[in-house]
């Protein structure tokens, strides 16, 4: 029996429409995150809701069907912590949003922070000017970030939109390159 062993240019060639339809979605997901920021934001907490749900459920339902046995203490509280995310925001979503998005700007504060001290260790090691510059202006922008959470939270779905728009873009150039 033989089969023909597809050549990976040739298969990557092929599959040019995935990141075609993923680009597509990405530009309507960015056109909705700049005309209509609150219910397509609000949309996108409750999907992650349901997702924190089924990933806690799937997570505690692994502890039984896995062979190895180990880890199962951590996937059992990612479980637990999941379920409990998933249903607070399917409960409550008005209050979820905005929760959900200041939770995102602290932590994106937090890693700008972190990646800024970084940045400047590698610098001052020698690393040169570059990574000097680019944490110094990391720390500023977390500094501003959590100097206004309530106006970083108000701008995340705008600078999520273009984001998003433009990623698409590069995806559909992507995909008919691929093509």
């Amino acid at each position: 029996m033989t089969t023909a062993a597809m050549d990976p240019q040739a298969e990557a060639k092929s599959m040019w429409w995935i990141p075609l339809i993923g680009g597509i979605a990405s530009i309507i997901l960015g056109v909705l995150l700049i005309t209509a920021p609150v219910m397509t934001a609000a949309t996108l907490v409750v999907f992650l809701g349901i997702y924190w749900l089924v990933g806690g459920i799937v997570s505690i339902v692994t502890i039984f069907t896995r062979k190895d046995k180990q880890g199962w203490g951590w996937a059992l509280f990612l479980g637990v912590v999941g379920i409990i995310a998933g249903l607070l925001i399917l409960q409550h979503p008005i209050i979820a949003t905005p929760a959900v998005a200041g939770i995102l700007v602290i932590v994106l504060a937090v890693d700008g922070l972190i990646i800024g001290v970084i940045q400047l260790a590698h610098g001052f090691q020698g690393g040169g000017a570059g990574p000097i510059i680019l944490g110094i202006l990391s720390i500023l922008f977390a500094l501003v970030l959590l100097g206004h959470v309530f106006l970083a939270m108000v701008a995340l779905p705008y600078v999520a939109g273009i984001f998003a728009f433009v990623g698409g873009i590069a995806a559909i150039v992507q995909a008919f390159r691929m093509r």
